[in-house]
């Protein structure tokens, strides 16, 4: 299979264009709200419940949702503290 870039001498010299080590501070200064609130949270649901809101809140900031945002658009699809019609409230 024939491959363009085999035979292209600047493709290697390309600069990268994202940051593969990001700075370790400003990713857990980011997150850490929202572990303080998966922590609070996990006293009223459950460990699971909050694990699965703070992972769909940081999952949407990935994908460049403002955390506010993030935050809202998850509650919003909660009812009754569980995501799921007939979910259990201790899964």
């Amino acid at each position: 299979m024939y491959n363009p870039y085999q035979y292209n001498p600047y493709h290697f010299n390309q600069t990268q264009q994202y940051n593969p080590n990001p700075n370790k501070h400003t990713v857990l200064r980011t997150v850490e709200p929202f572990v303080q609130y998966g922590l609070h949270e996990a006293k009223h649901t459950s460990y699971a419940h909050a694990l699965r809101e703070v992972a769909a809140i940081t999952y949407l900031m990935g994908m460049g949702y403002d955390p506010n945002m993030a935050h809202r658009i998850v509650e919003s699809w909660e009812i009754n503290e569980v995501f799921y019609p007939g979910q259990r409230f201790n899964s």
